[in-house]
């Protein structure tokens, strides 16, 4: 196409062999597709985005008469039913029968399935044609990423049966993950959430079909029942104080030596527990238990660096403290002996990384090296006259820099 065309017009380009599909599924696969495009590509609101391009598009097409153009519009009014004009397409004459079968599906199975530490869940739901013209039964699997609160991927996959018993097969064969059937009103309420918040972000993950598939996925998602009832409420979370202190007197603690701990030491022991809860703090769902070898490595190789000022002490205190944590939540938590294996040997292979970062402080926020290079000429970051005095001090250092 010239590089002037309109993106209607290439639209029109990309589905001008639409009409030669051989079922509903494949034109629906295609329309998700080139939408992807437009949501890929959104600077704010993808979705909105997506579907003024819809709207813009069938106002833009009222007139084409060609069998690709009038069913790649159907296609469309299909995935995105809320954009405007969407519900005045009609069926072309020239339109293949599968037409009638666009978006006229039925779910046949709801289901969940994640990690035991509780970084992700996937959502899956298996899906028929009323009229097997439409194409085969298909799967929708929605991932849904708790550490950054976001639906980070989703797919759609046209052989559901294999899906789904490769995912049975999966969880069956690896205690680190559950599978169950899900409440589709939970379902949906879980993905569209998550899914409204990746929406608006600024770049998308990098992996995955979350662009090409969002479109087609969410018109799915969106035929299940919405919640009937509120969710569960979750049980209160402890405070931090009686946190900490159940930490200190359990059996974790005394195993790493932290029942013991010299007076000299004792403020970097309470320093290091507080930096565990105040990053917990900065999570989706905000809860200290919560913990595992994705959410240490956010913690150890990330966040610790970039808003904590840690002394020499804090800095050889902090691993032991990170591994009796560990332990800590999976006893709590009631995991798998496995699982609290493999956080402890993940976090000691992380120490070495920790200590590096630390002692280049490469992580550092500018704000995190101000209060370091203030305590390193002995000002109390905490006295506001000695931080006054500082600055009229170094003024001419700060605006050569």
């Amino acid at each position: 196409m010239p590089a002037s065309s309109s993106p209607f017009e290439a639209v029109l380009h990309a589905a001008r062999d639409v009409a030669k599909l051989d079922c509903a599924l494949d034109a629906e696969m295609l329309g998700t597709a080139l939408l992807g495009s437009v949501y890929s590509v959104a600077e704010a609101d993808r979705a909105t985005a997506v579907r003024e391009f819809v709207a813009g598009f069938l106002s833009a097409t009222t007139r084409r008469r060609t069998a690709s153009a009038t069913t790649i519009r159907e296609v469309f009014a299909a995935l995105v039913p809320d954009a405007a004009g969407a519900a005045e397409v009609r069926r072309g004459a020239q339109a293949p029968a599968w037409t009638a079968e666009l978006g006229r599906v039925r779910p046949t199975g709801c289901y969940a399935y994640g990690d035991v530490y509780g970084d992700q869940t996937s959502y899956l739901v298996t899906f028929a044609y009323e009229n097997a013209d439409g194409g085969p039964e298909h799967a929708v699997v929605a991932l849904v990423d708790h550490n950054i609160g976001i639906t980070k991927d989703v797919f759609v996959g046209a052989s559901a049966e294999r899906i789904l018993q490769q995912v049975r097969e999966m969880c069956a064969e690896d205690e680190l993950t559950w599978f169950r059937e899900e409440d589709p009103g939970r379902l949906r309420d879980e993905v569209d959430r998550h899914l409204a918040i990746t929406d608006g972000l600024g770049s998308l993950p990098a992996e995955g079909s979350l662009a090409t598939d969002r479109a087609l996925a969410a018109a799915r998602i969106a035929l299940l029942p919405r919640a009937t009832t509120p969710p569960l409420a979750e049980p209160p979370h402890q405070s931090n104080t009686e946190l900490a202190r159940d930490f200190l007197a359990g059996p974790e603690a005394a195993r790493f030596g932290l029942d013991h701990t010299r007076d000299d030491e004792l403020a970097s022991l309470h320093f290091c527990l507080s930096l565990l809860l105040d990053h917990a703090a900065t999570l989706p769902g905000a809860d200290p238990l919560r913990w595992s070898p994705a959410v240490a490595g956010l913690f150890l190789l990330d966040w610790v660096h970039r808003r904590a000022v840690l002394d020499m002490d804090d800095a050889a205190m902090l691993p032991r403290v990170t591994r009796a944590w560990s332990a800590y939540t999976a006893r709590r938590r009631n995991l798998p002996e496995a699982a609290a294996v493999q956080t402890d040997d993940l976090v000691e292979e992380m120490i070495p990384e920790f200590a590096r970062l630390y002692a280049t402080g490469e992580r550092r926020s500018p704000a995190t090296a101000a209060v370091a290079q203030l305590i390193s000429e002995g000002v109390d970051p905490d006295d506001h006259d000695a931080i006054e005095a500082w600055l009229d001090a170094n003024r001419h250092r700060l605006d050569e820099s």
